[in-house]
């Protein structure tokens, strides 16, 4: 547990210098643009990462369930699939993009800026050198080389706004940050523990590991319903309610769920110890549950209290979103009781059940987003956030409860003295 606490500080760190550099960008992009821009500009950005989100395989907790024993092959069929997501995204992405005419509010002269956002955003997939670094607990280094990101997004930013204040400074600023980030983790892993590029392959640890593609399938499919309640999301209000009302949810979003991003922090810190100590997982990711709820609360009450001036201070006073993001940051405190929940899911080997739990209320969320915008705007697109996000922890918790009596029922009896 000492180890957890101070693996979750060091990536606290790195989302504390994020949180406050975040605040720097967005004001920078939100003023220099205007409402109507920064609706673009979210779109493109929701384009690039609904891409990389839906192609990319989650592999990095490939690298920590098999990599401890079997870190060469671990490491191949991780980098193998994700030269495999590369392949995908650019077909997606050439979907998206081409049919974006259609369904989005995005010009015609900013699709081949979206489409090259894409690819730069597939190009740097980095969840293999995450998962090296994440096996050997090496979570200082990780905080180190993501800390990348939010500085020259920053600085990018900076310097988008006083020579190139247009969508497409913008975009080449954070595409700028995404392969500076990319770059930084696989340098640091790369020190930590070779890169064994011949044994990339998709065969070697299917055939030691019966269960292997299960698995991958099921966390990727899990991975890519994660995008969907943020990317795709902000897609779908575009689509509805035009760039305006994509570029309000986007800041409420960034704003508001903050805790979502601490949620993810919290799961990746917890995925490895679990799988590591199995016979005490389930106290563990009860005492992080409970953390949680303390720090989900305490969060809600300063989103409350003083979420109106730091929104007008920073995005100003074109975006009323003040509401939608007090909705967005209660989702954000119920994903983050959840996180450790679904975390003890997937490390206990339910993948699949974790990916139910989270789609059936993802799907039924995104199905109802038209109709609850049209009752209640974008407030009424973070309702249905919010209660995605209560229907799948519920759904966590009685899984939970489920897996500790069925363990509790095949648990052995200790072995009888023989008698003489």
């Amino acid at each position: 547990m000492q180890r957890l606490l101070k693996n979750i500080g060091w990536l606290l760190t790195g989302r504390g210098l994020n949180a406050v550099l975040s605040i720097v960008y967005l004001a920078l992009a939100t003023r220099t643009l205007g409402l109507d821009n920064f609706g673009y500009f979210a779109i493109i950005l929701a384009l690039g990462q609904t891409v990389t989100g839906l192609a990319n395989f989650q592999t990095w907790q490939f690298v920590v369930r098999w990599g401890a024993d079997e870190l060469a092959d671990a490491t191949g069929f991780a980098i193998a699939l994700d030269l495999l997501s590369m392949l995908l995204g650019l077909v997606l992405a050439a979907v998206l993009v081409s049919t974006a005419p259609l369904w989005l509010p995005l010009p015609d002269d900013l699709l081949p800026l979206a489409f090259g956002y894409c690819v730069v955003s597939l190009l740097a997939i980095r969840t293999t050198p995450t998962g090296l670094l994440r096996l050997r607990f090496a979570y200082a280094r990780t905080t180190a080389a993501e800390a990348t990101q939010p500085v020259v997004r920053a600085a990018g930013a900076a310097l988008a706004a006083l020579t190139m204040p247009t969508v497409t400074g913008f975009i080449l600023a954070w595409a700028a940050a995404e392969v500076a980030v990319a770059v930084a983790l696989w340098i640091a892993a790369a020190r930590l523990e070779p890169i064994h590029l011949s044994r990339i392959s998709l065969r070697h640890i299917p055939r030691a590991h019966p269960g292997a593609w299960s698995f991958v399938w099921s966390t990727n499919m899990t991975g890519s319903l994660n995008v969907g309640a943020k990317q795709v999301l902000i897609l779908l209000v575009g689509a509805i309610g035009g760039e305006t009302a994509a570029g309000g949810y986007r800041v409420a979003s960034q704003l508001g769920q903050a805790l979502v991003s601490l949620a993810q922090t919290v799961s990746k810190a917890i995925y490895p110890e679990l799988v590591h100590a199995k016979e005490t997982a389930h106290a563990m990711a009860r005492r992080m549950a409970n953390i949680a709820l303390i720090a989900g609360v305490l969060a809600v009450l300063v989103t409350l209290f003083l979420g109106r001036s730091a929104l007008a201070l920073i995005a100003g006073p074109e975006f009323r979103v003040f509401w939608t993001m007090v909705i967005l940051a209660i989702a954000g405190a119920i994903e983050l009781v959840g996180a450790s929940l679904e975390s003890l899911l997937v490390s206990a080997g339910r993948a699949g059940t974790a990916f139910l739990i989270r789609a059936i209320p993802t799907l039924l969320g995104l199905a109802l987003l038209e109709v609850a915008m049209g009752w209640n705007g974008l407030k009424g697109a973070a309702f249905t956030v919010m209660g995605a996000s209560a229907l799948s922890v519920l759904g966590f918790w009685v899984a939970i409860i489920s897996l500790s009596q069925i363990t509790i029922t095949v648990k052995p009896k200790p072995d009888l003295p023989h008698k003489r």
